[in-house]
Formats: C-alpha cells, structure tokens, sequence
C-alpha cells in the first residue's frame, strides 16, 4: 500500500530547528524520507537535534535570521552545498506579550524583522530559479494569535497576521511555478517559548492564559501535532492546497 506521506529525496530546510516546532518537525521530515537542512542561531542545540535525525545527509547551518540582509548568502551557501531545494518550513520567530504603552517602535521592528521579513526574505530567495525544484512547497509557522484578539499581544499578533496576508498572495504569484506557499497556525503548543511564557508572566496574565487554554477543547497542543500539519502540507497528498492558513489549535479559534 502506497504511503500517503512519503518525502523521500525531497530536501527541506527548517528554520528554527533548534527548539520547539521546529526540532520536532525536522525530525518528523526525517523520519518521512527528507534530507533535512537545518537553520538557527544556537549550534550546540543543532547539533544535539541533528544527532536525532533518521537517515543521512542531513546538515545544519548558523544564522539570525532577523539580520535579513544575510539570508542571501545562506540561501546561496545551502544550494551550493546541498542541492536544490524542495521545501521550506519557516519555524524561526520569537513571542512578546507588550500592552500598547511599552510598544515602542524598536520592540515592533525587533519581532516583524524575525517573524516576518525573514520569512518574506527566505521565501524571496528560495523561490530564485537556481534554487529550488519544481513542485516546491512553503510552510511558515504563523499563530492562533494572529485570527482572534488577545490582550498585549498586537505586535506578535501582527507580525503573524502580515504572514498570514503575504502566504495568500505569493500562492496566487508563484502558482505558474508550481509552488505550494501555507501556513500552520498553531494554538498554545507545549514548546520551550511557551514554559518561558509561563514563568514570566503570573498574576492576571496567567489567568488570562488559563481562560484561552480552557478554549482549546482538545488541551495543550504538542509540537509533534503541529509537525504532522507540516508534513501533510509538504507531501504531493497536499499538492492542490495552496494560500491556507490551517488552525492547528484544539479548536480555539472556532469559538
């Protein structure tokens, strides 16, 4: 019998890869057959998921994807080295809860500069005609954030929403290519950001986050749940989806 997600021979780069979704989906992508290329700040922790990967060929790579101006380099480095691409899993991102009276406009430029013109800029790259295979599939991590309101949290909310705006338009722009661009956008997700989440904020801030949790009828999504998305999402099974921001949030959203 046919597997429905089979990935074999397809190389994807994960951004992020070090922590959270973006760890367990590179592991989930190995699993299925992908040689996986990932990307983020911290080496030491690339290196302790990469010795979690099935198969071979998998290799990882350095970068702060919030200084943009570099993602060119690293894009031409990995084709160069690696391959062409086939897929990108844009997992890189940081979360900030700010009331509007602390949002300055540095705070907004720091969180859109990772959450979303590195993703604007890795997508901008990868989709260069000496990059990527045809068939090629996008997948940005956005957020639950970004579809419903939640106080002090209008930056990082926009930041995915902005995603949310551009994967719609990019799928009508590259669709003459063949290329597949969504996003996933995940509800509370027991990953390391959000037990930093947790111990940072208490008092009615913690009570607002027990009240959304509450919401999320199916409980705390892991990020192996949100990984399973991704895969579905990069495999053929998906190859007429394009321009959609699947929830993946226990049903928080449909309230």
């Amino acid at each position: 019998m046919k597997t429905l997600i089979d990935l074999s021979g397809r190389r994807i780069i994960v951004t992020g890869a070090s922590s959270g979704i973006g760890k367990a989906t590179s592991i989930l992508l190995s699993r299925l057959g992908a040689q996986v290329i990932m990307v983020a700040r911290r080496e030491e922790k690339l290196a302790e998921v990469s010795c979690l990967l099935e198969g071979s060929n998998h290799s990882y790579y350095v970068a702060d994807l919030s200084n943009v101006d570099q993602i060119e380099g690293l894009v031409k480095q990995i084709a160069n080295e690696c391959g062409k691409i086939d897929g990108l899993v844009y997992s890189a991102g940081i979360s900030v809860n700010n009331p509007i009276n602390l949002s300055k406009p540095e705070k907004v430029r720091d969180v859109f500069m990772i959450n979303f013109f590195g993703f604007y800029e890795m997508v901008r790259q990868v989709t260069k005609k000496t990059v990527y295979n045809p068939g090629m599939r996008i997948v940005g991590i956005s957020s639950s954030a970004s579809l419903m309101g939640s106080k002090a949290q209008s930056i990082y909310a926009a930041s995915k929403g902005a995603m949310n705006s551009a994967i719609r338009s990019l799928a009508h722009e590259l669709s003459d290519r063949q290329i597949c661009v969504n996003a996933v956008a995940p509800g509370m997700t027991a990953t390391e950001m959000y037990e930093n989440y947790l111990q940072r904020y208490g008092g009615k801030e913690g009570e607002s986050n027990q009240r959304l949790m509450e919401r999320q009828y199916l409980g705390l999504i892991g990020p192996e749940d949100v990984a399973n998305a991704i895969a579905f999402l990069m495999s053929d099974a998906a190859r007429f989806i394009t321009g959609v921001v699947l929830p993946v949030d226990g049903g928080m959203t449909s309230c």
